[in-house]
């Protein structure tokens, strides 16, 4: 059981230094009667933040400049006004005890009542007052708030039936709960009698019962399905259709099964990769057995005790109730949410932190009172009640569903929220129907078809009317005189008569076509080796295949940096040390000159010239205060010596054993570079103790006393340690940006000119430079110091300001040992595909959770932004500077534009400037200011934040938008997007599950979007016009056959010849057009990106093209009708005197239709295969073989009587030839004129590609671009001088500064007195 007599803590106690040291419990500090109160509003309002705090910082995400909510707002309530928390006032700020917060404090319920003081609040869906988006579905109401009643008298297995199910009902709203919700310890029973879901998490779309509804709804939101569904129905009426009753059904009904075997087959791949997430397992305390047991994933319950090992993942929301470190501390590592390596600190209450054994835990009677699941990562608020004792429970304490234990060897965790009640689940929305703008269009224009079917219809129906009413009497020989009656319902009928006859003027084919094409495209991209990256063993999957068109005429992409960009792997690769620049490889161009001695002057030297210089005997003195010291070569060994320690000491990592090898866990991935540097270069960082560090060197174990530790911020910029040496003297280290380090250097520094000059040269090839400096320091000095040191950390409000100030009295007059430089890798190929999609014309937006040196410094170096750009950048503190900031720039860039000034743009803004730039009064001039600029980067942004500028782009602009990520933080970006794409290939990502295609690495954007994408764009495009054209042609000649049968509802052809039409004979052309058609090859897209830009116009399927193909089909349609009609005029004669008749008239125009629309195929393929040839002429012999076929069968089986004996005069008749030889090539003779023409005279972009493709023309671009790049470093070697990146992207403790002093909980030397945690 609990200890109840646990004393208080004092102030200094390790606890509540390591709860001020994690932002995520700042609002709890030791009250007066020494349980942990809340301090103040958590997070406290902007207002509230005594000077010197800073803000807050998400304790999941690491993002330090962000706010506690998705808007950074400072309200951590994620439910808006109506629920925010009681007593707010603007006097309530961190470290003042208000027990003021019901739940943690008094257990009474949880953040959710009262008034907030936000500024942007946000409503129940997350979003704030007034954003609405027309393709977001309506917004949820609330449920009626859980009861919490007894479990069944039925016992545990009656309360498992009441749980809920993995599954809901497509039309079921999600529950918003309100109120509390109560988790009962060792009472699983109890827990299921809640009717908490179990931990099933499904990303598909899809299942048995949802299938059939929301397939149904999707294909008959498609206006030509529906349309058709009608034509069915009319045609079962009797007396009404001129053709037979199953010839639209069954074509409808294979074009349905089609689209459905392809849903199948899709969604199906999501259920598989859900179900290998699901059944992973993890261990589960069973409290009968007092044993851990293993649980699948979908298996776990609220309530559960999860034990969870280092490298695992965690499968569910849990509290952390204990570990095997000290203190209860865990860490975690968050990549598969935000694609971050570097380690956030979590820590059990220290009420908890002593039950590390299962039996300790089993006899817990008790239960937790917990906030209600919602969509808000970075808050959590309960109180854990353990006989009487009440806990307080806050996001130092959540683990959250998909972060990855680290660096821990065990910890125990209670289930809070499950399945889709998870946070993580409650950010991410269902998979959304997406509808492309070409299928969008193809609507309308099925609309106007439709129209015009209706006027065909009507007017065919007017005639039959006039005929029937006026003319009946003098046509006495059809005796529709006797036939007439009521004159409505003849009218009614009548119309329906001529729908059905003209139906297929909007092809049945077009939606199974679209559906095939699509699918077989997304099989081209799946196999295509140019995207699969062998090293992973990842092939492209493209897992929507119905957007496949959209990846050709996209506008915007919107990406994440890290793991997107780059591989979030940062490597040592130079260093300035003593004036003199190494490289762990030297080009050869780079290497200085070789004097008469041998001795290598200038230039690059390797790190294996490093480390003997290291080793040199003879180094003797030492550096005196202002930094004079030894000369010569001796002083250069000092100073490699010195540079080395430093790196080894001034850092935070916690060194590990993995095996053999030795492991740096670290909260920035920098600092691990640098450590690791130091190893490599012989100074081993091997073991951490509470007090002290030790280095091996050269094989000699050396002991470094850590006296004190000023830790990095974003205003200091800068980190020092204060050691005590093996030899015994005090020593400051310090590393930082270059900017705050040079002006705190002494006089007469021999090394400040070269190493600016090395600073220049690595900022310029994209590298995150530190400048590294030392001073020794007297005792004396030193004793003065630490007394001011210990008072500023025994300051309890404005404790940061303190430390800062007293920071500043000892980093003075130091000495520049060097700088570094530190490699944030790229992904292979990003620059060249950056620079290759905005020559597409596409705008690139970087939306990243990083700060803003370090989100500058990516963009150039993956040439996002260029040397030739002035940056805007937004750093505003509230809505009122920000909105007037945006409003300036904004109307200079415009008067600037208006003066002829042309100049590109970069906009960089931050997480906070964002949260005003998004409120709906400065939203839209805020974008006018971003479209302008050619690219934008978001620094330090929420998941939130991320998909709602992508909604703001798409909301109020016309433009397909793309969105590429590879963590859970990235999939409501994806989601909202026109595209997601995700980046797979690595385990546990959650991106590419929701994404709509999946690539491994970010250069294939290239290939997916200038090559697959302008394919399957032009590809559709041609084979949607094609689609409409051949049946338009078809079906006005009926029309035009009605003036000449009295619109009397005769058909020219045979019914099934004439579903055939569609079905077999004509199926193919369109098929290959749309597969295997390519109007260039794929290297003059990639040599030309600009010819992507035909799809962003969308210039193959604009509305003049569509009514440029139905003129020219309503043409064809009257040629070939007319001279049909001419030469067959009064009929023709047989050999035995009797007339060829009806059907052999009709048979002759359907083939003479049938070749013409085939030679219009031939005409506007672009390349012809050994598919194209099968798929045009064979559909033509096919067809002459198949139909006398037919016409033979049908008439003898009794299927159809109209082709009785027609096969023996048909095809032996000289005019049935000629008429098949003539008609098309009068047709087309005009068609192969305009096409000579357009491409002669009036050529488009990619007829000039299709000619230098043909002759295979050579392109003398190289040279120019070489000539450009030679400009380009000119200019980058002026532009890096004023900004330089520098490498610190660690946490940061909004002034707290207590990293450090948590680091030293840590003995590394002691892991085996660890509990076992069984």
């Amino acid at each position: 059981m609990a200890n109840r007599d646990i004393p208080p803590p004092s102030q200094d106690d390790f606890v509540s230094l390591v709860s001020r040291s994690n932002p995520a419990s700042r609002q709890y500090q030791t009250g007066s009667g020494g349980t942990y109160a809340p301090a103040g509003t958590y997070p406290p309002p902007q207002n509230a933040v005594s000077p010197g705090t800073g803000q807050p910082m998400d304790p999941f995400f690491d993002d330090d400049d962000d706010d506690a909510n998705p808007f950074g707002d400072g309200r951590g309530n994620p439910f808006g006004d109506k629920y925010a928390a009681p007593g707010n006032s603007a006097g309530n700020t961190y470290g003042m005890s208000t027990p003021n917060l019901g739940l943690t404090a008094n257990a009474a319920p949880p953040a959710g009542i009262g008034a907030s003081t936000s500024t942007v609040a946000l409503g129940k869906d997350g979003m704030p007052p007034g954003w609405a988006f027309d393709d977001d579905e309506p917004a949820p109401q609330p449920a009626a708030s859980r009861s919490a009643p007894a479990p069944s008298s039925g016992g545990l297995k009656a309360a498992m039936k009441k749980t809920g199910g993995g599954w809901k009902w497509p039309w079921a709203k999600e529950k918003v709960y309100e109120g509390e919700r109560q988790i009962w310890l060792n009472d699983q029973a109890r827990n299921i009698g809640e009717g908490y879901p179990n931990n099933y998490v499904s990303t598909s779309k899809y299942n048995l019962a949802t299938f059939i509804p929301k397939f149904l709804v999707e294909q008959f939101s498609k206006y030509a399905n529906l349309f058709f569904l009608f034509t069915a129905f009319i045609q079962q009426v009797p007396g009404v259709s001129p053709t037979n009753r199953y010839t639209t059904i069954a074509p409808l009904s294979l074009v349905l099964l089609a689209s459905a075997f392809k849903e199948i087959s899709e969604d199906l791949k999501r259920h598989q990769s859900d179900s290998e997430l699901n059944s992973r397992t993890c261990q589960v305390l069973d409290p009968n057995t007092v044993s851990f047991v293993a649980r699948a994933w979908k298996d776990i319950r609220v309530g559960d005790l999860i034990r969870l090992e280092s490298d695992d993942f965690i499968p569910a929301d849990m509290i952390l109730i204990s570990s095997s470190e000290p203190e209860g501390l865990s860490y975690i590592e968050t990549s598969n949410l935000d694609g971050e390596t570097n380690l956030k600190i979590k820590q059990a209450s220290h009420q908890t932190a002593h039950l590390t054994s299962a039996a300790a835990f089993a006899r817990l009677a008790g239960h937790l009172r917990s906030e209600q699941p919602n969509n808000s990562l970075y808050t959590y608020e309960g109180t854990l009640e353990l006989s009487g004792q009440k806990i307080p429970m806050s996001p130092d304490q959540m683990l959250l569903r998909g972060a990855q234990m680290r660096n821990t060897p065990w910890c125990y965790g209670l289930v809070v929220f499950t399945g889709h009640e998870t946070k993580l689940m409650r950010n991410a929305t269902a998979a959304p129907i997406k509808r492309t703008a070409v299928e969008r269009q193809v609507n309308i224009q099925i609309v106007f078809l439709f129209i015009v079917l209706l006027a065909l219809s009507l007017s065919s129906t007017i005639g039959s009317s006039i005929r029937q009413w006026f003319f009946a009497k003098n046509q006495w020989y059809l005796l529709s005189a006797e036939l007439t009656g009521n004159r409505v319902k003849g009218f009614v009928e009548d119309i329906l008569t001529f729908v059905i006859l003209y139906n297929n003027l909007i092809p049945i084919s077009l939606i199974v076509t679209m559906e095939v094409v699509k699918y077989q495209q997304a099989q081209l991209i799946n196999s295509d080796l140019d995207m699969y990256y062998a090293k992973t063993d990842t092939p492209a999957l493209c897992r929507t295949s119905s957007l496949v068109e959209e990846l050709g005429q996209i506008e915007y992409i919107f990406s994440d940096k890290t793991g997107t960009l780059t591989r979030n792997e940062m490597e040592f690769r130079q260093a300035s040390i003593a004036g003199v620049a190494y490289s762990d490889v030297v080009d050869e161009s780079k290497r200085g000159e070789v004097d008469e001695n041998g001795q290598v002057i200038g230039g690059q030297r390797t790190f294996a010239e490093l480390r003997q210089l290291e080793r040199a005997e003879g180094m003797t003195g030492g550096m005196s205060v202002g930094g004079s010291g030894g000369s010569g070569g001796g002083k250069e060994v000092y100073v490699v010596r010195e540079f080395l320690s430093l790196l080894a000491v001034c850092h935070t990592v916690i060194p590990e054993m993995k095996g053999e090898k030795l492991v740096y866990q670290a909260s920035s991935p920098d600092e691990a570079a640098l450590v690791a540097g130091a190893e490599l270069l012989g100074y081993k960082f091997y073991q951490r103790k509470p007090k002290s560090v030790y280095v091996d060197i050269a094989g000699v174990s050396q002991q470094f006393d850590i006296l004190n530790v000023c830790e990095f911020n974003s205003t200091r910029k800068r980190m020092s340690t204060v050691v005590r040496g093996p030899d015994g003297k005090i020593k400051l280290y310090c590393k930082g940006a270059d900017t705050v380090i040079l002006e705190r250097l002494s006089k007469n520094q021999p090394y400040t000119e070269q190493t600016l000059v090395h600073l220049e040269d690595y900022a310029t090839e994209g590298l995150r430079t530190l400048c590294l400096a030392m001073r020794e320091i007297p005792e004396a000095e030193y004793q003065q110091w630490s007394v001011l040191y210990d008072q500023a950390a025994a300051t309890i409000n404005g404790r940061g300001d303190a430390l800062d100030k007293a920071a500043e009295i000892i980093e003075k007059e130091m000495f520049l040992l060097g700088a570094t430089a530190i490699e944030d890798k790229l992904q292979e190929g990003v620059p060249e595909a950056i620079h290759t999609l905005q020559m597409a014309g596409i705008k690139v937006w970087v939306l990243t959770g990083d700060r803003q040196e370090t989100a500058i410094n990516i963009g150039m170096s993956c040439r996002l932004i260029s040397e030739s750009m002035n940056l805007v950048i937004i750093n505003e503190e509230n809505a009122h500077d920000t909105q007037e900031f945006i409003t300036k720039r904004l109307n200079a860039i415009k008067n600037q534009r208006k003066s002829g000034e042309l100049e590109d743009l970069a906009l960089v803004i931050d997480g906070k400037s964002l949260t005003w730039a998004l409120e709906k009064e400065i939203s839209k001039t805020f974008l006018e200011l971003a479209i302008l600029c050619k690219a934008v980067v978001c620094c330090r942004v929420s998941p939130l934040q991320k998909a709602l500028v992508v909604k703001l782009v798409k909301k109020n602009q016309k433009s397909i938008l793309l969105a590429i990520g590879d963590g859970a933080n990235d999939v409501s970006m994806i989601q909202a997007a026109h595209v997601g794409v995700g980046i797979s290939g690595v385990e546990g990502l959650q991106a590419a599950r929701s994404a709509d295609v999946a690539i491994s690495q970010f250069r294939y954007l290239k290939k997916l979007l200038l090559v697959h994408g302008s394919w399957s764009y032009q590809r559709l495009s041609k084979l949607i016009l094609y689609s409409f054209y051949k049946n338009i042609v078809l079906y006005m000649t009926q029309f035009w056959y009605s003036f000449f049968n009295n619109f009397s509802g005769q058909i020219a052809y045979e019914s099934w010849t004439l579903s055939f039409y569609n079905v077999i004979f004509t199926v193919l052309p369109p098929l290959v057009i749309g597969i295997f058609d390519q109007f260039v090859s794929a290297r003059m897209l990639d040599r030309y990106p600009q010819l992507y830009m035909l799809g962003q116009q969308n210039a193959f399927f604009t509305p003049t093209s569509f009514w440029l193909w139905f003129a020219n089909a309503i043409y064809h349609s009257l040629v070939l009708y007319g001279f049909s009609i001419i030469l067959f005029w009064g009929d023709l004669k047989q050999a035995d005197g009797l007339d060829t008749g009806h059907w052999f008239w009709g048979t002759t125009l359907y083939l003479a239709v049938l070749l013409t629309v085939l030679g219009k195929a031939a005409l506007v393929s672009d390349l012809w295969t050994k598919y194209t040839v099968a798929a045009i002429p064979g559909s033509f012999i096919f067809t002459m073989i198949s139909l006398p076929l037919y016409a033979l069968a049908a008439p003898a089986i009794g299927f159809s009587t109209e082709y009785a004996g027609i096969v023996r005069c048909l095809w032996s008749n000289s005019v049935f030839y000629l008429t098949l030889l003539l008609l098309p090539m009068v047709c087309l003779i005009r068609d192969y004129v305009w096409k000579y023409y357009r491409r002669t005279y009036k050529p488009a972009s990619y007829h000039i590609a299709q000619e230098l493709q043909k002759y295979n023309i050579p392109d003398y671009r190289p040279r120019q671009e070489q000539f450009q790049k030679a400009i380009k470093k000119v200019r980058a070697v002026q532009r890096m001088r004023k900004n330089r990146g520098f490498a610190f992207s660690q946490t940061e403790d909004g002034g707290k500064q207590d990293q450090a002093r948590l680091i030293r909980a840590y003995d590394t030397s002691q892991s085996h007195a660890r509990p076992s945690g069984l």
